[in-house]
């Protein structure tokens, strides 16, 4: 189940914190979340189309947004998320890596740019609750992020690229930005948001109210909103059937090729003189 949030060009505003090109600020002005458009933040009410059996995940998606672009999937940090302020060497997190004169934790492109819009489901005037425990990846809160390591002097600018982290909560516990530094090798993605543990019935209506903070518009991007679940096999993949399908007939395709131009050309048959022990006895 899909819902989605249209977007339309505007620019933001705002100063800027840092010494940048023109180039880059420029970028850095469009991206930012001042002065953001107006947004409804109710969306068209959903009807539920089959029964839905928990748990139920909810992504958000987002469209023509480059996370592999390579000069934002460098710009971070990774020994600094993990032991903090006591690594100094965070040049790679240029342009994010000092405000004011002091250290950003976490620094970098990617995690100044940390999604943050929010979302309410409703169902017959009473809320869901969303479960957004455990929603990263257990490998990168355990070893990737610093158990003792705290956001600090993060999104202190006048620039705001995207949501502020709770600065006594350690990064290993702030599973909305483990999430997010898992970064996406295609423009189209969706992140995990977090999960709904009650069942969803048929024709069951659905309200969903939204913040809209995260400016998508200025680049002509999209964000929706999905609500799906898994069985053992996983979760649903368009992409994946199609390819493996398409890689299978192609095998199957060239498998009947290369038989009918055995059959009619067949490899002839070599001379058994020529083998080597034949030869050898020969030259003898």
């Amino acid at each position: 189940m899909e819902m989605e949030a249209g977007s339309t060009s505007a620019s933001g505003g705002g100063t800027q914190a840092h010494s940048y090109s023109p180039l880059r600020s420029k970028a850095f002005y469009k991206f930012t979340q001042q002065n953001l458009p107006a947004c409804k933040p109710n969306l068209t009410p959903a009807r539920i189309q089959k029964h839905m059996k928990a748990p139920i995940y909810v992504y958000y998606e987002l469209d023509n947004y480059y996370q592999n672009h390579r000069r934002y999937i460098k710009s971070r940090s990774d020994k600094q998320l993990l032991h903090g302020l006591e690594y100094k060497d965070t040049s790679s997190c240029r342009p994010e890596e000092y405000n004011n004169g002091l250290s950003i934790v976490p620094c970098g492109l990617v995690a100044w740019s940390l999604f943050n819009d929010s979302y309410t489901f409703v169902r017959e005037a009473v809320e869901l609750r969303i479960n957004r425990r455990n929603i990263a990846w257990k490998s990168d809160r355990e070893h990737k992020f610093g158990r003792n390591v705290y956001p600090f002097n993060f999104q202190n600018g006048s620039l705001i690229g995207g949501g502020n982290l709770d600065p006594d909560v350690p990064l290993s516990e702030q599973e909305d930005l483990i999430v997010w530094m898992r970064t996406a090798a295609l423009p189209k993605f969706r992140k995990l948001y977090g999960v709904i543990e009650e069942d969803l019935q048929a024709d069951e209506i659905i309200e969903v109210h939204l913040v809209n903070n995260y400016n998508t518009y200025s680049f002509g991007g999209k964000k929706k909103l999905v609500l799906t679940t898994k069985n053992w096999l996983g979760g649903k993949n368009d992409f994946l059937g199609i390819a493996y399908m398409a890689t299978g007939g192609f095998c199957i395709f060239m498998s009947i090729l290369f038989a009918l131009i055995h059959v009619k050309n067949p490899r002839p048959h070599g001379d058994p003189t020529y083998s080597y022990g034949n030869r050898k006895s020969t030259t003898s």
